[in-house]
């Protein structure tokens, strides 16, 4: 399986037993979703790697306390620790009208309802306070907040995602 397949569920954090057990944090605003899986991908040196799931449960709301087969002693779970969880794209519950996945709107156009055709989206920042679109457009890159009220429609059959910025915020990038 490879990484561009799958999606980002979480990430190993701390041993929990003496027997292997791990908690890992997870990425999603609905925990309880990933609570009875067979099985996860993990990334273990830039590989993701099968791992079967004996047992798992929520702990603490947005933890999931995890018992892994052949992952039986600390030592075990020492080698697994810090390692991110993954899980194939056609697992992710479809999202409808204007909420989205990050992954499903890179390469998409984006049209300003006042502005027109702004560019092609190559990423998403979410490394700051606001999450941010990154846009290029004629080899610049416009940066335009992930806002709802911006957000007037995701039209995924025409691939495109309709904004409407407030009033000079594009032309400040040209």
């Amino acid at each position: 399986m490879k990484k561009e397949d799958c999606f980002y569920l979480g990430k190993i954090v701390k041993k929990y037993s003496f027997k292997g057990e791990v908690l890992a944090k997870l990425d999603t605003d609905e925990p309880d979703l990933y609570e009875n899986l067979d099985a996860i991908f993990l990334e273990l040196r830039n590989n993701l790697v099968p791992f079967f799931i004996v047992e798992s449960q929520l702990h603490k709301s947005e933890l999931l306390r995890i018992r892994f087969e052949d992952v039986d002693t600390e030592a075990d779970a020492d080698a697994i620790m810090k390692s991110g969880l993954y899980l194939p794209l056609d697992l992710l519950p479809k999202l409808e009208g204007n909420k989205f996945y990050f992954h499903e709107v890179i390469g998409l156009t984006m049209m300003d309802v006042n502005y027109g055709t702004v560019g092609i989206i190559k990423g998403i920042n979410d490394s700051t306070a606001q999450s941010l679109f990154e846009v290029e457009h004629d080899g610049k890159e416009i940066l335009i907040p992930m806002n709802d009220e911006f957000i007037v429609k995701i039209d995924r059959e025409n691939k495109t995602v309709i904004v409407e910025t407030p009033e000079g915020l594009i032309e400040l990038y040209l």
